[in-house]
């Protein structure tokens, strides 16, 4: 009895694994196509039609659709069912305003920071920068690390809650600014963008109308601009 039971649980447990694993997959093809554009924004999710173009069970998909819905990609509404999410205007400026108070306080901290910090910063950039010189990212990778960059600059602060927020942030940046990226095509301009910012923290040229606070702010400035913009939003 005891071999038993320990067999069953031996399978059960690889059912499970193969579960999850399949909802991942099925998560990262829905996450895919939302950056790359083939489910535009306010698209409905039907469970049944996505469980037979993909091959896998109504279970799988809801999970899958759970774990987008929780990343910001995704809402469901009461009677309605899910749908991508669609960009707000007021959200978008609400968080740039929430963004540069962090990053804000991360760009003062640049010079108190450790080393190892200030480290993060560069190997974010150069993340970012190579995926798009290398003109081989998806929309998905790009927004990653363009997204993981600003997030290295909150965590010049040292504030694991600081950081915390700004992921959040992120997250319910992500979706409009992938949409821009798929629109403008100008992540070269933007990670040109960046590197003049590094340049002007690893000069220790903070402050001032010419220094890295103002360089931000007008960065932030112009990216809610032009994400409302590009995508039409009121």
């Amino acid at each position: 009895m005891p071999a038993t039971s320990a067999a069953s649980k031996g399978r059960f447990a690889t059912l499970g694994a193969e579960h999850a694993s399949t909802v991942s997959r099925v998560a990262a093809e829905l996450r895919r196509a939302v950056f790359e554009g083939e489910l535009e924004s306010g698209t409905p999710l039907r469970e049944l039609a996505l469980a037979e173009s993909l091959g896998v069970s109504r279970p799988t998909v809801r999970e899958a659709l759970n774990a987008l819905v929780a990343e910001g990609l995704a809402v469901r509404e009461p009677h309605r069912g899910v749908a991508v999410a669609t960009p707000r205007a007021e959200s978008v400026r609400d968080v740039c305003r929430a963004r540069w108070v962090l990053e804000g306080a991360g760009v003062q901290a640049w010079a108190s920071a450790d080393e190892a910090r200030r480290a993060r910063v560069r190997e974010t950039l150069d993340a970012y920068t190579g995926a798009v010189r290398g003109g081989r990212a998806s929309y998905e990778e790009l927004n990653e690390r363009h997204l993981a960059f600003h997030v290295s600059l909150v965590e010049l602060t040292g504030s694991p809650r600081l950081v915390q927020m700004a992921e959040t942030l992120m997250d319910e940046l992500k979706l409009a600014l992938a949409q821009v990226d798929r629109i403008r095509r100008n992540a070269h301009d933007e990670a040109e963008s960046h590197e003049g910012l590094v340049t002007l923290l690893e000069a220790d040229r903070i402050d001032g109308p010419d220094g890295a606070a103002a360089f931000l702010r007008r960065h932030i400035d112009d990216a809610e601009v032009e994400i409302i913009d590009a995508l039409g939003l009121e």
